[in-house]
C-alpha cells in the first residue's frame, strides 16, 4: 500500500502506521530540511522529500491509495488570532491552501484521504469533523473517539519536556529555524494516527463509528 505522508513534521501521525498494515510504502514530504533529517532516522524506511508538500500533491496524488496532509495552521489558529496586537503582532491572511487541497482530493483523487488541521478562529468555510483539538476532513467517517490519551498543552517552561513524553520523541534533537515548542505542539497523536488509518482501512470496528455527512 503506498501512503502520502505531507507536512510530515516528525511523523506523529505516522509512529504507529506498520502496526495497523506491515506492508506499507511511505513517501514523506516535508519542507524543513531538518526536520526531514530526522524523520528519516526515525523512520528509514520511508522515502522522505524535501519539497513543497502543496505542489507535490497537485503532481503525484494518482501515485498513491491514502494520503494524509496536515496544511500548516498558524494563520488559522484560534492562538495566534487571540495574540492579535499583543508584542507588534498585525493581522495576515489566512492561508488558503488548506481548503484547495481538501477541495481538489475530494473531487480528483480515487483513494481515501485526511485533511488535519487545528480548530479555527473563524466558522470552517467546509464542515470537518471535529475529535478533540483537531479538525478532519475525510470521505470517510471517523470514529467518536481517536485516542484516550490526554496531554496539557501550555506555555510552561515544562511543556517541550511533558510533550517528549507523550509524543515518545526528544524533541530537543530539532536545530533547525522553529520554535521547539511548536513542533511539539504540532505533531498528532500517534494514537489518533493509528485510529485513523485502521478506520481507513476497515479494520476498526464499524459500532465505535458514528456516521456523518461527508462533505
Amino acid at each position: 500500500m503506498k501512503i502520502l505522508n505531507l507536512y510530515a513534521c516528525l511523523g506523529g501521525n505516522r509512529y504507529k502506521w506498520n502496526e495497523v498494515k506491515e506492508d506499507i510504502e511511505v513517501t514523506a514530504v516535508e519542507l524543513d530540511p531538518e526536520l526531514a533529517k530526522l524523520y528519516k532516522k526515525r523512520f528509514p524506511n520511508d522515502t522522505v522529500i524535501v519539497a513543497d508538500a502543496h505542489e507535490y500533491l497537485l503532481d503525484h496524488y494518482q501515485e498513491y491509495e491514502f494520503i494524509w496532509t496536515s496544511p500548516p495552521c498558524p494563520t488559522h489558529s484560534r492562538a495566534r488570532y487571540w495574540a492579535f496586537g499583543a508584542n507588534g503582532q498585525k493581522p495576515i491572511y489566512p492561508n488558503l491552501n488548506l481548503y484547495e487541497q481538501i477541495i481538489f482530493l475530494k473531487h480528483y483523487f480515487k483513494g481515501k484521504y485526511v485533511v488535519e488541521n487545528v480548530i479555527p478562529y473563524y466558522e470552517p468555510l467546509i464542515p470537518a469533523q471535529k475529535r478533540h483539538r483537531h479538525l478532519y476532513w475525510t470521505n470517510f467517517n471517523l470514529p467518536n473517539i481517536l485516542t484516550n490519551r490526554k496531554v496539557k498543552i501550555s506555555s510552561g517552561t515544562n511543556e517541550v519536556k511533558n510533550l517528549c513524553i507523550f509524543h515518545n520523541y526528544d524533541f530537543y534533537k530539532y536545530k533547525g529555524k522553529q520554535k521547539t515548542n511548536k513542533i511539539a505542539r504540532n505533531l498528532v497523536d500517534y494514537e489518533a494516527g493509528k485510529t485513523i488509518l485502521e478506520t481507513a482501512l476497515n479494520i476498526q470496528r464499524a459500532n465505535n463509528t458514528k456516521q456523518l455527512t461527508i462533505l
